[in-house]
């Protein structure tokens, strides 16, 4: 794992979308369709990245994605996705410019099915980006298997961002593992229900303020009847402190700005991030002494 100075911080803005959305179970090419206007749109306001929920591709309905195969895209050995039903977000993504990371139930080469992201890249590559790392009880652990990190950080205009789905952010390791490798932004795709996106009010400020790194909650919203998404998509400043915040009720292109000063300006104050970085490398440096 590299680890990267707390001082290394982009140089430029950098004006990110978050594409709160809600999925139709199943129906890959019509939320790919969905997707790439919510992209241009997302584009038309400066954004050179932009972020969907949690499975957005084939919807959370976790019954209707056990029974049906066509739910799935699958990725080669390298990660690689050819789906000619993405087509419209893939063309999207290249005619802006904009870095797109969608959910999607993604069946690996080897067999497993995860719970991950797809990188939409301007050059018009699609690949699994991510696969989520904590699922969430029973029911996503019977279908998915986790992901085993080493992977989920993108570039984009000098700015790093590390990868999470829903669950993940629950783990403060998860993030603070993410700002190590230099992230200087942690994004979380997911699908809280209802009620429940209060909590990640709750975890996305702190994943922020102890990294001192930009947080963003994209949250479905929507969905089955048994399981409304509640919306409520954010993005946090390296305080803590809210950027832009979505409504509850409605499919919202959330745009915000992350400025790099904000990051210089806050670790001048709060050192967390480099403590624990010099504590890791100095283990690892005791590490290699005692190897014989």
């Amino acid at each position: 794992m590299t680890l990267h100075a707390p001082t290394d911080v982009p140089t430029a803005p950098l004006r990110l979308a978050v594409l709160q959305a809600e999925a139709t179970p199943a129906d890959v090419a019509g939320n790919a369709r969905q997707a790439a206007r919510m992209v241009a749109e997302a584009a038309r306001r400066g954004a050179r990245a932009a972020v969907l929920p949690e499975l957005h591709l084939c919807g959370y309905d976790l019954p209707a994605l056990a029974g049906d195969a066509a739910c799935e895209v699958r990725a080669d050995a390298a990660g690689a996705v050819a789906d000619r039903r993405l087509d419209a977000l893939t063309e999207a993504a290249v005619r802006t410019g904009t870095l797109v990371l969608a959910g999607a139930a993604v069946r690996r080469a080897d067999g497993r099915l995860v719970n991950g992201l797809l990188r939409f890249a301007p050059s018009g590559a699609v690949s699994l980006g991510y696969a989520k790392q904590h699922l969430w009880h029973a029911d996503e652990a019977r279908l998915f298997t986790a992901g085993t990190g080493g992977d989920g950080l993108w570039e984009v205009d000098g700015w790093r961002l590390g990868g999470a789905v829903c669950y993940d952010m629950s783990f403060a390791a998860h993030a603070g593992a993410s700002a190590l490798c230099g992230a200087h932004v942690y994004v979380c795709a997911s699908a809280f229900v209802a009620g429940a996106e209060r909590r990640a009010a709750v975890y996305m400020p702190a994943r922020a303020l102890e990294n001192t790194v930009y947080s963003v909650f994209a949250n479905a919203y929507g969905g089955p009847a048994d399981r409304r998404a509640g919306g409520a998509s954010a993005l946090y400043a390296p305080d803590g402190s809210p950027v832009a915040v979505a409504g509850t009720d409605r499919a919202q292109v959330l745009v915000g700005e992350l400025d790099p000063g904000r990051i210089t300006s806050v670790r001048t104050f709060l050192h967390m991030l480099a403590e624990r970085r010099e504590a890791r490398a100095g283990r690892e440096r005791e590490r290699r002494r005692t190897v014989v």
